[in-house]
């Protein structure tokens, strides 16, 4: 992609597919995997499609930050493949993925002894290259391109209006350049969030009150994400520290995740590791100052790793809506008699694969 990092860096029912018409002038908000599927499958179809993010990335949960020694992935950590269709779009960019050899995931306990084996040992889990990011990123590439791709840009509220007999939506927009702004003429909107924040959207426009109200059952729940950077390994003429898997689920009562970084493919070599708190540790300490909380993990960390040296750098970062705990239970929502959508992985699950199809199977139902 050209651009940097830096730039880029119920009416109806909710599950009916709109009849098959003109191409629209669609607004998708969210450029996260399920947003990205979405815009690219309704701009392939021949649609106006524009697609709005907040931040000035593109990539959702598929984010990735650099440190002094290396990358990490403080999202998702890796992906795997079951949907044809997931496979089919991966082939469009061949050099973003390959395939990260653990074998298998394993289950170990505070002191970092396997207590099971994964359920799907010989599941080929895969990561982006150079780092999770870039998958995303290749994939936003054509709607940047297209000038379709508005980064910095965050939706506040919905605004509607009834043209003749066809629904028209405005976004009123908080931009980082130019302050508060509106854009209209949108024939539908997709939301391509977390639920929770798709909720407080909605109800910013009465036509959006019952597609709000069908989210009611669904849940999600944050994570506490830490880093932490250990070159001294290299320096003691040291391969690696602590132990000699590279990624395990944690039953220990604050992790639940913890992966080498340095042990994924097309990563620089210095150690380093992420560690993904449980959700239950996370939504009772959500509001606790980092400080406090990178104290805490790293303590774990030590317990479950038997890595108690110090590390030359950490940091936490908090994802306020980042595992699904009870899904929407269908792969979108859409009311056809306002242009309101949804789609997310939340929709079916927690998965790379679920944010895709779910984006993908919003489109098709326009398109």
């Amino acid at each position: 992609m050209n651009a940097s990092r830096a730039q880029m860096t119920a009416s109806d029912s909710v599950s009916s597919p709109p009849s098959p018409s003109a191409p629209s002038r669609i607004a998708v908000i969210g450029a996260g995997i399920a947003g990205l599927a979405c815009a690219r499958t309704l701009m392939q179809a021949g649609h106006d499609v524009h697609i709005y993010e907040r931040l000035t990335q593109a990539g959702g949960r598929m984010r990735s930050v650099s440190g002094p020694y290396g990358s990490f992935d403080i999202g998702a950590q890796y992906f795997t493949v079951r949907d044809a269709r997931f496979q089919k779009a991966l082939d469009t960019v061949p050099g973003n993925v390959r395939a990260w050899s653990l074998n298998s995931v394993q289950t170990r306990n505070a002191q970092g002894r396997k207590t099971s084996e994964p359920s799907t040992p010989h599941e080929t889990n895969w990561v982006g290259l150079p780092d999770m990011q870039a998958l995303p990123l290749a994939w936003a590439a054509p709607l940047w391109e297209a000038g379709r791709l508005h980064l910095g840009q965050s939706v506040r509220a919905l605004s509607h209006q009834i043209a003749g007999d066809r629904h028209q939506w405005t976004l009123m927009l908080d931009t980082e350049d130019h302050g508060p702004q509106s854009v209209g003429g949108f024939d539908s909107v997709i939301l391509a969030l977390p639920a929770p924040l798709a909720v407080q959207l909605l109800q910013t426009a009465p036509q959006g009150m019952a597609l709000a109200k069908s989210l009611s059952a669904v849940e999600m729940a944050p994570c506490w994400a830490m880093t932490l950077s250990y070159p001294m390994a290299a320096q003691a003429g040291l391969t690696t520290l602590g132990p000699q898997w590279n990624a395990a689920r944690s039953t220990h009562d604050r992790i639940a995740w913890i992966a080498r970084e340095s042990s994924k493919p097309g990563r620089a070599q210095t150690e380093r590791w992420t560690v993904h708190a449980n959700p239950l540790w996370s939504n009772e300490h959500r509001h606790d100052d980092a400080t406090r909380v990178l104290s805490k993990l790293q303590k774990a960390f030590g317990e479950v790793t038997g890595i108690r040296v110090a590390p030359r750098h950490a940091s936490v970062y908090l994802w306020q809506h980042a595992q699904t705990l009870a899904p929407l239970g269908q792969s979108f929502a859409y009311e056809r008699s306002t242009g309101l959508g949804l789609c997310g992985d939340w929709c079916i699950g927690r998965r790379v694969e679920d944010a895709f199809v779910s984006g993908l199977e919003m489109a098709l139902a326009i398109a």
